[in-house]
């Protein structure tokens, strides 16, 4: 990552927190009840009551989306062990918009479990893949061929440095 960027952090909306809170909560109960009534030596039961649901846990939770870091050519999606890297080049257009995800299905993806991450799609974007976790802060992304969305912290602050770092009116 540029040591020139400018990061943002990506706040959790209400029902980020609400859907992470009630599933984690449910998955690592089913762990518990796996482990406290099961039979220890049936590895089925093992596998489908404590090790799936842990490891779904486990698993969603690497992909947290916990901030955006932005360069003059590429934009950083900040994970809990990496970073996904979209190139700024093709932008079309960049936009705040809070209601950019309101009736959108998921199509492919996490629909809530630590994120909104993956392919969705709604009347007006059409499809499109979130990197979000507050429907609330919304930034559009649209290039030639894809639209991305994603929740900074600051959605208006975002998208005017991205139009002062490529020159868009």
């Amino acid at each position: 990552m540029d040591l020139a960027s400018t990061n943002y952090p990506a706040p959790w909306g209400v029902s980020l927190k609400a859907i992470s809170g009630g599933i984690t909560l449910l998955l690592i109960g089913i762990a518990v009840i796996g482990l406290l009534t099961g039979p220890k030596s049936n590895w089925i039961w093992i596998l489908s009551m404590v090790v799936i649901p842990l490891g779904i846990v486990f698993i969603t939770a690497l992909f947290t989306v916990r901030g955006y870091a932005l360069t003059p050519d590429t934009l950083f999606v900040k994970r809990l062990v990496w970073n996904t890297e979209i190139p700024l080049q093709g932008l079309q257009s960049i936009e705040a918009d809070s209601n950019a995800m309101e009736g959108s299905i998921k199509t492919m993806g996490n629909g809530g479990l630590f994120s909104f991450s993956g392919s969705f799609r709604n009347k007006r974007l059409g499809a499109y893949r979130a990197l979000a976790t507050d429907m609330r802060r919304c930034v559009v992304l649209k290039f030639d061929q894809k639209v991305i969305v994603i929740t900074p912290d600051h959605p208006k602050d975002f998208v005017d440095q991205v139009k002062a770092l490529k020159g868009m009116a």
